[in-house]
């Protein structure tokens, strides 16, 4: 017998209806481009209507081995893409409107057939974009092709190419799994698994979504020691105690030896692809701090590489041990790029 769903299920579709729609208007993938002639990075975003990103930068690249160039007029999917999208927002707030068990279970299978359609869809696109060379073209590499990663790194001669969700890509999966959820509360999984009030536990379950997002937000990487270099004074790496980074919006990052050599590149570059700065914690150097919400010590008695003298902490108990031991001053990353 078909049932009505509870009325925190009707929530969290609608939520899910949020999160689908917000594709209608964000970029859903990006392929980012990597290589020493162009250390910024190019990128090529993915919206559901359009191509963004540096476009007629990567088409002439492309133009020398033969690739074709990316245009939106002739891809069939950039025309319909935003009416399934709608229609998807449409079937999730009427399937929490009318709250029938029966109707979620369709929902889920149809947006998820859907879903696997479109990467293959998008696999498909990489494939004949990568190996239907111009066999004119200027550059060939024999038995070369340059098909992109459908997800993740693969190298493409000289470049590093990276293919991955943008943040409307990330919402898509939250939706899709959100609706998930729906159906395991229906099921009174998550009561029998955690033998606990739904409620609590699908509030872990959103909590969880949360730092997803957050997670796949562009951030620091982990440094290797003895192999990196300061993108500032060209020094590599040698202890990671005083390492500190600069991440664009693009997800690139700048890696230095040296608070010092962050606050000097800060200043003699544009900032505006800046998006966060790190410093390692002192404490667990594995981990970076966002420099605005780290404890900043600066002392004469620290020989940092390139003497900045600067170390962050997340731990308040251990930057004041430290700042005692120290005999060090409390300063702010404003203080130190002015």
């Amino acid at each position: 017998m078909d049932t009505k769903i509870k009325g925190l299920s009707r929530a969290i579709l609608i939520l899910s209806a949020i999160f689908l729609a917000a594709n209608i208007f964000l970029p859903i993938w990006k392929i980012q481009l990597w290589a020493p002639q162009y250390p910024e990075g190019l990128a090529l975003l993915i919206y559901a209507n359009k191509l963004a990103g540096e476009v007629d930068i990567i088409n002439g690249l492309n133009h020398y081995i033969g690739m074709q160039t990316l245009h939106a007029e002739n891809f069939i999917e950039f025309s319909i893409l935003r009416y399934i999208l709608s229609f998807f927002v449409l079937f999730i707030l009427v399937t929490a409107l009318i709250g029938r068990k029966k109707l979620v279970y369709m929902l889920f299978t149809i947006f998820l057939l859907f879903s696997l359609l479109a990467m293959v869809d998008f696999y498909r696109w990489n494939y004949n974009y990568g190996h239907h060379l111009d066999s004119k073209a200027a550059i060939k590499v024999p038995g070369m092709s340059y098909q992109p990663p459908l997800i993740g790194y693969k190298k493409l001669l000289n470049f590093g190419a990276y293919s991955m969700p943008d943040i409307g890509g990330i919402l898509f999966i939250a939706s899709v799994l959100l609706v998930l959820v729906v159906i395991l509360i229906e099921k009174n999984v998550f009561t029998k698994l955690f033998k606990r009030k739904t409620t609590t536990t699908v509030a872990t379950v959103l909590l969880v979504f949360i730092s997803f997002i957050s997670c796949s937000l562009p951030g620091p990487r982990p440094v290797k020691l003895n192999t990196d270099n300061c993108d500032n004074c060209k020094m590599t790496l040698t202890n990671e105690q005083y390492a500190t980074q600069i991440v664009t919006v693009k997800g690139r990052q700048y890696v230095f030896d040296d608070m010092a050599c962050m606050v000097g590149y800060t200043k003699s570059h544009a900032k505006g692809d800046f998006l966060n700065y790190y410093i390692a914690d002192f404490s667990h150097p594995s981990d970076f701090i966002d420099v605005d919400h780290a404890v900043l010590l600066q002392s004469d008695s620290l020989h940092s590489p390139m003497g900045g003298n600067v170390i962050g902490f997340e731990n308040r108990d251990s930057a004041h041990y430290y700042q005692t031991k120290l005999n060090a001053k409390r300063v702010t990353w404003t203080e130190l790029s002015r």
